[in-house]
């Protein structure tokens, strides 16, 4: 099912409201008393509107399936609860909530309850949430309604703006202020008490974890990397990603060879052999996963399987939305969800992940963080830049591809200089020995 944006920002408003109600409402029972846990200040959280809006587009088509709906929109939430935490973490050096206290936790960062509720909430979004929604968007005018989404959105902007600068404001009051002159500290403050107080205050009430002495002492306890990309860093995953993206290709390949006995690209991009799934699910696994790593191996099996199958079968719907192609089809294949996944290859993500964390993993981090410093910084960038200039033009290409054919063969004066450098330097031959299995929406369709 196709969403227009108009439906996907009226979602997105909606479940933030509720969102904020949601936890409002936890809150106060909790704690006997209200206390504003969101971001902002008015009464929307950002977080679950857009956890909503990446349910309604990634597991819809798992509607009808009660038991993977709820495994999926459990794991969604979770990475994504997780993802917020650390981001917020990066920022302030220190958590803004904590649930290492409670049973059955994922490094503090949310609980079995949230699970609970992340995969219940799929149900809602899907079976009442939704079409309520969409029953109320069909009884609005269409002029009315955009006029309530544009307003609504703009005081959204506005608040998450002032609370922003907030919070940066709260951070940057913690380091040392002698290098600013006298003047500036005091328009600085003049300006953020006159602004940002009255913020500050109530995200100190929501969340007792950023205290300004707590956030000090974390500051002060901080020391410097005396190796390049020590530990889970920002640096160590890139490479992750890089090296991951490289071997994720070959073993692909030398799988396609071993099996079908024919060579096979299985490169995500037009130059160089790299899955971008691979790489991907190599840093994002060892992200959320390295704390873990020294687990038993059926616990990393069982991690891998079921993080490896959702994330599997989210690149194939975003790929599908994105680029309109299907990169693999597993319909063939006992036990498969859609052609997206099947059970078989989930079990090999289980496999990949007790290899990786107790195989792999280590021998490549000694080597990366063997890199000199600087050496390892400056190439880390070439790299990333190399990789994004690489993924758009890949992208352009598909595109390109995508629209010769639907539209066959157009005549050159008839076409813009950009599809003329596609069309020359990326034919239809090309593009279908790069990817040899992509078919495009209405081909597989009709097929």
């Amino acid at each position: 099912m196709n969403y227009s944006l108009y439906q996907l920002c009226w979602i997105f408003v909606v479940y933030s409201l509720l969102g904020w109600c949601a936890g409002v409402i936890v809150n106060a029972v909790q704690k006997r008393k209200f206390v504003n846990t969101g971001f902002m200040s008015l009464v929307f959280c950002p977080s679950y509107g857009l956890g909503a809006v990446l349910y309604t587009v990634f597991l819809v088509e798992l509607r009808e399936n009660w038991i993977f709906l709820f495994i999926a929109g459990a794991v969604m939430g979770a990475v994504q609860c997780i993802l917020t935490g650390v981001v917020l973490q990066r920022i302030f050096h220190r958590r803004w909530w904590d649930y290492s206290k409670k049973r059955f936790q994922f490094d503090g960062y949310l609980h079995i309850g949230h699970l609970i509720a992340f995969g219940v909430s799929a149900f809602f979004i899907f079976w009442i949430g939704n079409p309520l929604i969409f029953r109320v968007l069909s009884w609005m005018p269409r002029f009315i309604g955009h006029i309530f989404l544009l307003g609504i959105l703009a005081f959204m902007g506005i608040d998450g703006i002032v609370s922003g600068v907030a919070v940066l404001q709260l951070k940057i009051r913690l380091r040392h202020m002698e290098q600013f002159s006298e003047s500036m500290q005091k328009v600085t403050n003049e300006l953020g008490n006159a602004l940002t107080l009255r913020i500050q205050r109530r995200m100190l009430r929501a969340y007792p974890n950023l205290e300004p002495e707590k956030l000090r002492e974390a500051e002060q306890s901080r020391e410097k990397a005396l190796v390049f990309a020590q530990g889970c860093c920002f640096y160590k995953l890139v490479w992750l990603f890089l090296i991951g993206a490289f071997l994720g290709d070959i073993v692909e390949t030398l799988f396609c060879f071993f099996t079908d006995g024919v060579w096979m690209s299985r490169s995500s991009v037009v130059y160089g052999p790299f899955s971008f799934v691979w790489g991907i699910a190599c840093a994002l696994l060892t992200g959320l996963l390295y704390k873990y790593k020294d687990k038993n191996d059926r616990y990393m099996f069982l991690a891998g399987t079921v993080l490896g199958g959702t994330y599997e079968y989210i690149c194939s719907v975003f790929t599908e939305i994105v680029f309109g192609t299907v990169f693999w089809d597993y319909s063939d294949i006992p036990f498969n969800l859609g052609g997206r996944i099947n059970l078989l290859y989930c079990f090999f993500w289980g496999i990949a992940a007790v290899v990786w964390f107790k195989g792999i993993y280590p021998k490549l981090s000694a080597l990366i963080e063997k890199i000199p410093k600087r050496t390892g910084i400056f190439l880390t960038w070439l790299c990333i830049g190399f990789m994004l200039v690489n993924a758009a033009l890949s992208g352009l290409a598909l595109s390109r591809y995508d629209e010769r054919q639907r539209e066959g063969l157009v005549r050159q004066e008839e076409m813009g200089p950009l599809d003329r450098f596609l069309d020359t330097h990326f034919p239809d031959e090309r593009m279908e020995r790069i990817y040899p299995n992509a078919k495009t929406v209405n081909e597989e369709a009709h097929n």
